[in-house]
């Protein structure tokens, strides 16, 4: 029984490895190379206290002041939202108090779980190493800031994640190169940092080929079913013959999904970073400043400057004034920073309107299964999703309901 997974970044390849450790014989498919998509350029961060929903009424009624900021922490490309309309009515009907809370604890439920399957599977490819040990730091500049995220933080005393308030002072003593302008902040001490997120995709492959495990570059264009499904087609003429294809191809799974008679409302939020080689600082923790809507996190042997979120599509021409904007801003909190020796790069986000991702079996076509949509946690939920999928396609109880998860809850 082959099951062809579809999609070669952090969520696929930690799929395929899983499933060809169970004694699946397993082909991993990628129009690119292993890990070139949205898990080449993450922020490197397992930020289990980032689950709650993006469709806050605090956060959408902000959208259209936003729009009008070419610098804004959202961009919504002018020639782009007649298209991304019925995804953005989806996004603000799941921003009704009853539908919040399920889906807090929708994401909740999953980054509970995000260390219980990491570790194991860190250990088990030999890079226990590369997770940090220190937390994140959230900055404010002042009270009135800290007042405006305070929603954020009372989402997480709710449900358990721990968190500590420190004063300007106390987190300079723990990055002294933060600036004085930050009047206080408050380190989420389970928020660790990847060393390199892209190395551990790398391995993930690695280890799955060692097993068996086949790689193939290719571009799945269509797919072959005779009551379940049979084959994928390639671009290439070319065909997989599959007992089972599992979709985890990011922001492109909802092409291939269309082509299964099973649409999902799925975009594409693109992200920019900046990595940065020269920097001429050093640092330990990685840092968000949430009302300047950027994140700074010590990886790849530099330090990667990301933030914002650009609504465009998947075929717009990157907009690299984006990136450098998250620059200035991070230069504000940590004015020792240069920028040099760097490179930047956009990726695309695979988001769902109520930010909770799809893992589950296709309503229509047996033997098909969907693991995408993760949005900004991709390599956060990755063990935990590879876990899931795995008890999943293989017939095992999952330690969790995933009903909430399911493709054809929208």
């Amino acid at each position: 029984m082959t099951t062809v997974v579809v999609g070669a970044g952090i969520i696929g390849t930690a799929i395929a490895y899983e499933l060809q450790k169970r004694g699946r014989p397993v082909v991993l498919l990628d129009r690119d190379e292993v890990g070139r998509g949205a898990s080449y350029g993450n922020m490197a961060s397992i930020a289990v206290t980032e689950f709650m929903p993006a469709s806050r009424p605090s956060i959408w009624r902000q959208i259209p002041g936003w729009m009008l900021d070419p610098e804004g922490p959202v961009r919504i490309r002018p020639g782009y939202m007649p298209k991304l309309l019925p995804w953005f009515l989806r996004f603000v009907a799941a921003s009704r108090p009853g539908k919040l809370r399920r889906l807090e604890a929708e994401g909740a439920v999953l980054c509970r779980r995000v260390y219980d399957d990491l570790l194991p599977l860190l250990r088990e490819t030999g890079l226990e190493g590369e997770l940090t040990e220190e937390g994140c730091l959230s900055l404010y500049s002042d009270e009135a800031e800290f007042r405006a995220d305070r929603e954020h933080i009372e989402i997480l005393e709710r449900f358990g994640f721990s968190h500590r308030r420190l004063t300007g002072a106390e987190a300079r003593e723990l990055e002294p190169e933060l600036s004085g302008s930050i009047g206080l902040a408050v380190l989420f001490p389970q928020n660790r940092s990847l060393r390199d997120p892209f190395r551990l995709v790398n391995r993930l492959a690695q280890r799955f080929a060692a097993l068996g495990g086949e790689i193939r570059r290719g571009a799945a264009a269509g797919f072959e079913r005779s009551g379940r499904i049979t084959a994928v087609r390639l671009a290439d003429g070319g065909r997989i013959v599959a007992d089972e294809v599992v979709i985890s191809a990011g922001a492109y799974s909802g092409l291939l999904s269309k082509m299964l008679g099973e649409p999902m409302p799925l975009e594409t939020e693109r992200g920019y970073h900046t990595q940065i080689m020269s920097p001429g600082i050093s640092m330990h923790h990685s840092i968000i400043w949430p009302a300047r809507a950027f994140m700074v996190t010590p990886t790849a042997g530099g330090i990667r400057v990301g933030g914002t979120v650009e609504m465009a599509g998947l075929d717009a021409a990157p907009d690299y004034r984006r990136s450098k904007v998250t620059v200035r801003r991070a230069q504000s909190a940590l004015p020792n920073l240069r920028c040099e020796k760097f490179s930047e790069w956009m990726g695309h986000r695979p988001a769902f309107p109520d930010t909770v991702p799809v893992m589950s079996a296709s309503a229509r076509t047996p033997g098909v299964f969907y693991a995408t949509g993760h949005g900004h946690l991709g390599v956060t939920y990755a063990a935990t999703t590879a876990r899931l999928m795995g008890d999943l396609i293989t017939g095992a109880t999952p330690p969790v309901d995933m009903h909430p998860y399911r493709v054809d809850r929208f």
